[in-house]
């Protein structure tokens, strides 16, 4: 083979990698945001209804583009010891050693291990849940609700979701009080995730935002606390 023709295939082989190159660049981190990201869960009170709880203050970090969800990555901590059903009581109960253990496992953690799409907004995300020490695959049904610059300072390129999952407690190893407390867990999760590394958030959106409020006349409302 000649050289000159060496090097044109050369020059060929790069140019179909430079594409799949510039897709993955797409893919940016982003980190949870403790104060807007909430799991709630539901699970039999006998029969009677469902009791509802929550857990605040979920940190982690996610890998996305919405362009290609297979490339998706999550790794997420969620605070046990901070549930909450509305009772200091029943809390205290809940995080006991016969069930959340909470003491020796005070965090539960969720670990992508492949995403499936779905839609262009919806996707399955596949992945091992520990909780009290115990690991099982779990998979969650994610909507994608927004993926843009966030209205209020420093006006971060932010995405949130909105997800809902299934499990057995039973499959945990949590299987105290069957008599009063159901097996199926059934949760509801919304998540919201900062861009991470520096980049300029969308000042051409800001601007866009800025100019449509201005030509509506209308005043600024006062802001919520925005986040840190």
């Amino acid at each position: 083979m000649s050289p000159t023709l060496h090097r044109l295939r050369r020059i060929a082989a790069l140019s179909l990698l430079l594409p799949l190159s510039a897709l993955a660049a797409e893919a940016d981190t982003y980190r949870l945001d403790p104060v807007h990201t909430r799991v709630m869960f539901a699970i039999s009170h006998a029969g009677f209804s469902n009791a509802i709880g929550t857990v605040s203050g979920s940190t982690g970090t996610l890998v996305f583009d919405p362009e290609d969800w297979t490339t998706a990555s999550l790794k997420a901590s969620v605070p046990i010891a901070r549930v909450d059903l509305g009772d200091a009581k029943w809390n205290e109960a809940t995080l006991a050693g016969n069930l959340l253990d909470a003491k020796d496992h005070p965090t539960a953690e969720f670990v992508s291990t492949r995403v499936e799409p779905l839609a262009a907004d919806r996707a399955r995300v596949h992945g091992t849940l520990t909780l009290r020490g115990v690991s099982q695959p779990v998979a969650l049904d994610v909507k994608l609700n927004a993926l843009k610059r966030h209205p209020l300072p420093p006006f971060r390129r932010t995405v949130g979701f909105s997800a809902t999952a299934t499990l057995s407690r039973k499959a945990f190893g949590i299987d105290a009080w069957a008599s009063v407390i159901g097996d199926s867990v059934e949760l509801r999760i919304e998540a919201e995730a900062v861009r991470q590394g520096g980049k300029a958030d969308d000042a051409d959106d800001r601007a866009t935002d800025d100019a449509t409020d201005a030509s509506t006349g209308r005043a600024t409302d006062p802001a919520p606390p925005a986040s840190s």
